[in-house]
């Protein structure tokens, strides 16, 4: 017994060490002094432009989406950890469209999709600590959903990882071999799905939906000002728990790199594909991602500490919203697994999760 909770107390002190490495990798704390100062001059990006959703080809279902979540959380919402009421827990901004008027179901559909998650960039270093969405995913199987978290490599490209999500879903297992699936990404594992289905077109027909969480979709700034500081930092770290693949992590969450891929790519048509930001109040960001979030709060204040709000939306996908939580509080439930974590360096971690994904899943069901 003491030995368990010895190994536990390691294992969270080498934790903390990966979790501030993962820091400076993506430029969680590279502005309070690791890396480069500044943003490298290059021309290297297509022209793009930041306009309102209006003018764009994304459908705007906020009001919806609140309809849903709203319904849920009183519904049961209470019953469960880290209850929060829905206007606490999503972030009103202008022109939100107003309430459908149309009722929710409450009832899990007899026809369910299976579920299945792919982490963000490092994430497999540290997925016994923090799986993302482990709780709203349990609460799911109890409605009788399938749901699976796919192992992608914590430090490789999208490319590389794409073809782990590939080999993941086809050929399918015997006895899911007529499932078709919900993608749900959070941050580069959204981008590491839409990489996937552009390369593997076997993918297709399997996919019913896409759904990305604070998904890096137009990439970081803060990626882009890592260079050779990355790879030094990725030699001293022990990585001994991960994947390293072909380390290129990093330059696939350059915007560059990005706004390159959407401008080259056509996102298959018969995929609903649905996003959802994160915004948290200054107050609200854990003392690991606050250095980057005022950084990136000096050009937009509607960051998550990692990536822009105007950056997580996938063109020509259903807009869910933006909740109040950051880039990791969205997700990854620190404060459910590990609470000596969450009591130190990732706090502000609470958020209703399974509301939050149940939410999610029930959008995408009665879009389809």
């Amino acid at each position: 017994m003491v030995r368990g909770a010895i190994r536990r107390e390691v294992s969270e002190q080498k934790a903390v060490g990966v979790a501030y490495a993962a820091a400076c990798l993506i430029g969680l704390v590279v502005w309070a002094g690791c890396g480069t100062k500044t943003v490298p001059f290059a021309l290297d990006a297509p022209p793009s432009s930041l306009v309102p959703i209006k003018g764009t080809n994304v459908v705007d279902t906020r009001g919806r989406f609140r309809e849903i979540f709203c319904a849920l959380s009183n519904d049961h919402g209470a019953t469960l950890p880290e209850a929060r009421p829905c206007a606490e827990a999503l972030v009103r901004l202008p022109e939100e469209p107003p309430p459908t008027g149309r009722a929710v179901a409450l009832s899990a559909p007899a026809d369910r999709l299976r579920i299945l998650v792919v982490p963000g960039f490092l994430n497999e270093c540290f997925i016994h600590l923090a799986s993302p969405f482990s709780d709203g995913l349990a609460f799911l199987e109890r409605q009788g959903y399938r749901t699976r978290v796919i192992r992608v490599s914590a430090l490789s490209s999208s490319a590389h990882n794409a073809r782990q999500i590939r080999d993941a879903i086809v050929p399918p297992s015997p006895d899911a071999a007529s499932d078709r699936v919900i993608l749900v990404g959070h941050s580069k594992g959204a981008v590491d799905i839409l990489e996937a289905l552009t390369t593997y077109p076997e993918l297709i027909p399997r996919v019913a939906a896409v759904v990305s969480v604070a998904g890096a979709i137009m990439g970081s700034p803060l990626a882009d000002r890592l260079s050779s500081f990355a790879r030094r930092l990725l030699r001293r770290l022990d990585v001994s728990a991960c994947d390293p693949g072909d380390g290129q992590g990093v330059n696939s969450l350059r915007r560059a790199e990005r706004l390159s891929f959407l401008s080259r790519v056509t996102l298959p048509a018969s995929v609903r594909y649905v996003s959802l930001g994160a915004i948290p109040m200054p107050d609200d960001v854990t003392p690991l991602l606050r250095s980057s979030w005022k950084r990136l709060a000096s050009i937009d204040p509607l960051n998550d500490g990692q990536v822009f709000s105007s950056d997580a939306v996938i063109p020509g996908s259903l807009l869910a919203g933006f909740v109040r939580a950051d880039h990791w509080a969205v997700a990854l439930p620190f404060s459910r697994t590990s609470p000596n974590l969450a009591a130190t360096v990732i706090r502000h971690n609470e958020f209703p999760r399974e509301i939050l994904l149940e939410s999610l899943i029930r959008l995408v069901e009665e879009s389809l």
